[in-house]
């Protein structure tokens, strides 16, 4: 039998890298949550134990931190774009560099009416994530950015039906036209960069809060037969309003709220209260794509828990 090395990489793993802005007396916060990962012709690592074409994933720490301190942090993007490409010139071994970025939210503490110069408060349980795949050298280089969120966990309490749907002899689920529809959702969005126009001086953060905006205006506004046609509505808006963003892939487990019985406590529930149940639960995945999409490459590569 003959056995050969197949596709690999390596990397750090979660590095928390918190970088805070003294310059004024109103500090700013950029909390990340790094990892990092380089895939190239690291064969002799594998197959004989030979590391000199290997960066130890302890320097790709150091780099990390080093990186939020000497390169900034204006946006994940922007710091996982700068941190692939050094990356790339420093392991001349590697042929791509995969950055993970989630960012954790902090707001200001409100003190008196007025929000605090250096105190926060973490935002929920939302995480903005950014997935920069950094491929190649020089004029051939060429650059993948993912944006997304995670953890967007939102409700409508009325305004969703689910009926007509296909049954069989297992099939006990009641057809409802007014039902309580929830989920923990995670959406990445894909950048054409061709389309912008300056990648340096791109509003990365700004774009993500109008993104975000968009995907929460059109949950909470489409009346749903379904939440694939929320989904496909969210991520039509989406595209619509940023000409810059080649698809929107969705994963959104249903968080299902039941009706509880309460008769036998001679009482009636008319849609008032409900059992949250966390599992097991509907997983619902879908995809919103330009029809002039450009070829995403490897951007969508090792990104887990999607179509």
């Amino acid at each position: 039998m003959t056995t050969f090395l197949g596709s690999n990489q390596y990397g750090k793993a979660e590095n928390r890298v918190v970088r805070i802005y003294r310059e004024t007396d109103r500090h700013e916060i950029r909390d990340l949550n790094v990892s990092t990962s380089l895939r190239g012709d690291f064969d002799e690592a594998h197959t004989t134990g030979d590391q000199a074409k290997i960066l130890p994933t302890d320097t790709q720490k150091n780099t990390a931190f080093a990186y939020a301190k000497e390169h900034g942090v204006t946006s994940p993007e922007d710091y996982a774009i700068a941190l692939g490409t050094h990356f790339l010139d420093a392991a001349p071994a590697a042929t791509a560099a995969q950055i993970r970025v989630e960012e954790y939210v902090w707001d200001r503490i409100t003190v008196d009416g007025s929000e605090h110069d250096h105190s926060f408060v973490r935002r929920g349980t939302e995480t903005r994530t950014s997935v920069v795949t950094v491929e190649g050298r020089g004029d051939d280089q060429k650059v993948a950015v993912l944006a997304g969120l995670t953890d967007l966990v939102v409700l409508k309490s009325t305004g969703s039906e689910f009926k007509g749907y296909l049954k069989d002899g297992y099939t006990t689920l009641q057809e409802t036209d007014d039902r309580v529809m929830a989920t923990s959702l995670t959406a990445r969005w894909r950048y054409d960069l061709d389309t912008i126009e300056d990648v340096d001086g791109f509003d990365w953060d700004g774009t993500y809060e109008s993104i975000r905006s968009i995907l929460l205006a059109a949950f909470a506004r489409t009346h749903s037969r379904a939440l694939q046609e929320t989904l496909f509505v969210m991520g039509d808006d989406a595209l619509k309003a940023h000409p810059e963003v080649a698809e929107i892939r969705f994963a959104a487990p249903n968080k299902h709220h039941f009706l509880y019985d309460l008769s036998p406590f001679g009482t009636e529930n008319n849609g008032e209260v409900f059992m949250a149940a966390d599992r097991p639960y509907g997983l619902i995945e879908a995809t919103v794509t330009r029809d002039d999409a450009s070829d995403p490459g490897s951007a969508w590569t090792a990104v887990p828990a999607f179509v």
